[in-house]
């Protein structure tokens, strides 16, 4: 997958990266930072794109 390709998120995280774009370009930044920024926050919170359900689970015994 080459950089800067989004295919491997979800559509939850396009959205989620679209609004927390628009909140970065109302704090006054340009669009190509507040991009970089907006994905950048997707990644750290969800750990990148798209991932299986199975195995993914931390089971307790």
């Amino acid at each position: 997958m080459p950089q800067g390709d989004k295919s491997a998120y979800t559509d939850k995280q396009k959205r989620k990266a679209e609004h927390i774009e628009d909140s970065y370009e109302k704090q006054g930044l340009s669009q190509e930072e507040a991009e970089k920024r907006a994905w950048a926050t997707v990644n750290k919170q969800d750990g990148g794109g798209k991932k299986s359900g199975s195995g993914r689970a931390n089971h307790k015994s």
